[in-house]
Order: C-alpha cells, then structure tokens, then sequence
C-alpha cells in the first residue's frame, strides 16, 4: 500500500512538474514569438523559473552541471550550481587544456550575483560577484570562464552594459517570488 501511495505521488509530483515547466515555456514562447499583447504583465514565479531552468540545463548539458536553483531578490538574482568544468568544457566541445583541466577538475559549486535593471525597452545586468568552491573570482579568471563557458553556448550574453529587450518587452521586474515582464504599451 505505502508503495502504491509513493508511486502515484512520484507520478503525480513529476506531472506537476512538467505542467509548470510547460507553462514556463509557453509563457517564453508567446513573448519571443510576439503573441503577448502590449501592456501585458506575464508573472514568472521563482518556483516555475527553477523548474524550466533544471529543465533548459538537462536538456542543453548531459553532463557538468547539476544542482541548479535561482534565488530571486529585488533587482536582483543570484544562481546556484555544482559545475564540472572539464566535463562541461567535454559537452561544450571546448575541451580544456591540460593545466586548466588541473585547476578546475571536479565538480565545484558556484555562485552568481547579478542585479538587473530595466526600463524604457532596456536592460543591464551587472555581477556582483561569482563564486568557485567559495573563492571569489575576478578580472581575467572571470573574463574566462565568461569566453568559454557563457559565450559560446549564448554568445548574445551581454554583461555590464545596457543592451535592448526584444519582442516589445520594457523591462523586467526582479521580485523575491517573482519576475515580472512588462510589455511595452
């Protein structure tokens, strides 16, 4: 019986999921495709934007990240992950060197700070810190990592100065529980 009760409660747990994970992605697909109309709030919760990130990584990277969450605050967000950066590096088809592989072998957990502002169709995301297994990085370790790690999978990553919001959006509403995308009127 107990079996039974854990099995449709693993069922049930695993297609909530993936009804909040579709929601998320629904909700994405209609601003990127110009289907939201203007003025619009579209409400993306911290829960759901959790969920669709462990999903964008799982689907994106078999192996090298895992663990990931987002903390969300006012203006800002900070992301949670356990890297590997050699593996990644593997997946990426950007194998690393022999004395990089050295200094970042083994999984290794991660921080990132940013905060985000926005208005009037614009955006800038600033980091305020990063972490690797609790060391601060900086400078020409972190301009690295960002070459090999985030521009090659999202080479339009734009950090420390303004960039455009597209398909309409004016800016984005970073909350404790939520983000909010406003649509331009």
């Amino acid at each position: 019986m107990a079996r039974a009760l854990l099995s449709a409660f693993l069922a049930a747990s695993a297609f909530l999921a993936a009804a909040v994970i579709d929601s998320a992605q629904h909700k994405l697909e209609s601003i990127e495709q110009d289907r939201v109309p203007r003025g619009t709030v579209v409400v993306l919760g911290k829960d759901e934007l959790n969920l669709y990130v462990r999903g964008k990584i799982a689907r994106s990277f078999l192996q090298g990240i895992r663990g990931a969450r987002l903390d969300l605050g006012t203006g800002r967000a900070t992301g949670f992950a356990y890297i590997d950066f050699p593996k990644l590096g593997q997946e990426m088809g950007r194998p690393l060197g022999r004395l990089m592989t050295w200094l970042l072998a083994g999984e290794r957990p991660v921080q990132v700070e940013a905060h985000i502002r926005s208005a009037g169709g614009r955006a800038q995301v600033d980091l305020d810190r990063v972490e690797v297994s609790g060391f601060s990085i900086s400078g020409s370790a972190l301009d690295y990592l960002i070459r090999n790690f985030v521009h090659p999978h999202y080479p339009d990553a734009v950090i420390g100065r303004p960039f455009a919001l597209a398909h309409h959006v004016d800016r984005l509403d970073v909350r404790p529980t939520e983000v909010r995308v406003v649509m331009a009127r």
